[in-house]
C-alpha cells in the first residue's frame, strides 16, 4: 500500500520556524516527485513547494521563496521541508504529494498523505 506521512506540525509564533517531514512507502521513491500543498480555512489548496525526481530541482512559491527551504533523503525515503521566518498567514494544513513531475496543480499528483497542521501564532 502506498503511503505517505506528514509529521513536524504544530504551534510557533511568528517568526519562529518548523520543520515538516514527509515519509513515504509502497513505492519506488526516486522515480516520483515530491510536493508540498497547503490548505486554510476558505482558500484552495496551494502548491508550495517541490523537488523532482530525475535532478532533484526544487521549486517555491513566491509566497514562501527565501523563507522555506526543500530537501530529500533517498536513503531514508523521506523528504522535508524547513520553514522559517513563519507568518500567520502560513497557517495551514500541510500536505505532501507524489506525482510524475512537479507542478503547482494539486490535480497532477497521484497519492496523498493525511496532512499535518501548522498554526503559526501573531
Amino acid at each position: 500500500e502506498v503511503q505517505l506521512v506528514e509529521s513536524g506540525g504544530g504551534l510557533v509564533q511568528a517568526g519562529g520556524s518548523l520543520r515538516l517531514s514527509c515519509a513515504a512507502s509502497g513505492f519506488t521513491f526516486d522515480d516520483y516527485a515530491i510536493g508540498w500543498f497547503r490548505q486554510g480555512p476558505g482558500i484552495e489548496r496551494e502548491g508550495v513547494s517541490c523537488i523532482g525526481s530525475i535532478d532533484g530541482s526544487t521549486y517555491y512559491a513566491d509566497s514562501v521563496k527565501g523563507r522555506f527551504t526543500i530537501s530529500s533523503d533517498n536513503a531514508k525515503n523521506t523528504v522535508y521541508l524547513q520553514m522559517n521566518s513563519l507568518k500567520p498567514e502560513d497557517t495551514a494544513v500541510y500536505y505532501c504529494a507524489a506525482g510524475s513531475g512537479c507542478s503547482s496543480w494539486y490535480f497532477e499528483y497521484d497519492y496523498w498523505g493525511q496532512g499535518t497542521q501548522v498554526t503559526v501564532s501573531s
